[in-house]
């Protein structure tokens, strides 16, 4: 396998820096970066049992050459929930930077993670065991979890922790042992003849400086000061680029962006998973979900009928307007109309009226929905409860 050499003096891509974290108590945590250098791909060795005999392994070259970098944090970590959160926030850079797609179940993103501990009060690592084949977050917060479990088990029961890298199973939910790990001078280091040393020009890297864009530490900050919104909507917003920029535009486009933002978190949101398509390939535009919501603010179309037109949109790719003519659903808002409507119910339903005056006032969404039914739905809700309530004294 060719690699730069793991030291300062062979010049790795880059040395320093860090990210800060969250950490279960409230707080904050900075993981240190080592460095970050290149690679490639070497051959993948298999040695489940389910696909190859006991005792015998067999090799995948077909990733072999693939080129990649590596990036190596210091062992600043503390819990496996703030390696997830480590990943989760590195992983987010990736994206935002367009330096990878992101994707783990293809293999953009792939976690080693390195176990060691401690008793309480000592400031001695113990000895350290790599876990591999770690393909998601989730797996590997459950990976470093089980294998802490086993170290403790293991130092409690008498034992020794050997240096050894480890196979995460994710169906088994257990970890075992792939291969005695090697110390850095087993790894027989020496320069390629054929490989040049790389040279990055300042002039570059000043100007890719220039286009890195908004990173999600600095949006999350600002969505949470410009719009006042919480923590968890915050996170929901900025964790995809695309999303956090659609819902920017929907609200340049003059939605309100408390309601721009429950629009995204919920039925954008719902339709992208759903469809498993990105923010690019989405038929609603963001001016046309700006659009939508001026028609419900102004009582144009009721909150169902908006989620309607809505779903038509997404299946479409239509403005709200020409839904809303195709479809017969502008919001009714004429009193004479309503107050007929209004009337026939209560007529149909004097049983119910006599209960309601009687002191049963919880038929009022019973009179409601027959009225919404007798419209199609298309009754100004408040202009219906205003006139039930006049007729009902």
């Amino acid at each position: 396998q060719i690699s730069q050499f793991q030291s300062q003096e062979e010049m790795p891509l880059a040395t320093g820096g860090g990210i800060e974290i969250p950490t279960a108590d409230g707080g904050t945590r900075f993981v240190r970066l080592v460095r970050i250098h290149m690679e490639e791909d070497a051959g993948k060795s298999i040695h489940d049992e389910e696909f190859v005999p006991p005792g015998e392994s067999m090799v995948d070259y077909n990733r072999t050459g693939v080129p990649l970098i590596e990036i190596v944090s210091e062992p600043d970590m503390r819990a496996p929930a703030e390696a997830a959160e480590y990943v989760t926030r590195l992983r987010e850079i990736l994206i935002y930077t367009s330096v990878s797609h992101g994707d783990m179940e293809k293999g953009h993103v792939r976690i080693d993670a390195n176990v060691s501990i401690r008793p309480v009060g000592s400031t001695e690592l113990g000895t350290k065991v790599e876990v591999k084949n770690m393909n998601s977050i989730r797996n590997c917060q459950r990976a470093l979890e089980i294998e802490v479990e086993r170290q403790i088990e293991t130092l409690e029961g008498g034992g020794e922790i050997r240096q050894e890298t480890m196979l995460f199973d994710p169906a088994r939910e257990d970890v075992r042992p792939m291969r005695g790990k090697e110390e850095s001078d087993d790894y027989r280091y020496f320069p390629d003849p054929d490989l040049v040393p790389i040279l990055v020009d300042q002039k570059w890297i000043d100007r890719v400086k220039q286009q890195i864009p908004e990173l999600p530490s600095a949006k999350r900050a600002r969505f949470a000061t410009d719009y006042g919104f919480e923590d968890n909507l915050v996170e929901v917003l900025t964790a995809d680029r695309d999303a956090a920029d659609y819902f920017e535009s929907v609200v340049i486009a003059g939605a309100d962006a408390r309601k721009a933002a429950n629009w995204v978190q919920g039925d954008i949101l719902r339709i992208l998973n759903e469809n498993k398509i990105s923010i690019a390939n989405l038929k609603v535009s963001s001016e046309n979900l700006a659009n939508l919501i001026g028609l419900i603010d102004d009582g144009t179309l009721s909150n169902s009928v908006g989620r309607q037109v809505f779903h038509e949109m997404a299946d479409t790719g239509e403005t709200p307007d020409a839904v809303v003519e195709r479809l017969g659903l502008a919001q009714i808002s004429d009193e004479a109309e309503l107050e007929s409507a209004v009337d026939q119910v209560l007529a149909d339903h004097s049983d119910e009226v006599e209960k309601f005056k009687e002191g049963n006032k919880k038929l009022m969404g019973f009179f409601m929905g027959q009225v919404m039914k007798e419209t199609g739905g298309k009754a100004n809700p408040q202009l219906v409860r205003d006139l039930l309530a006049k007729r009902l004294v």
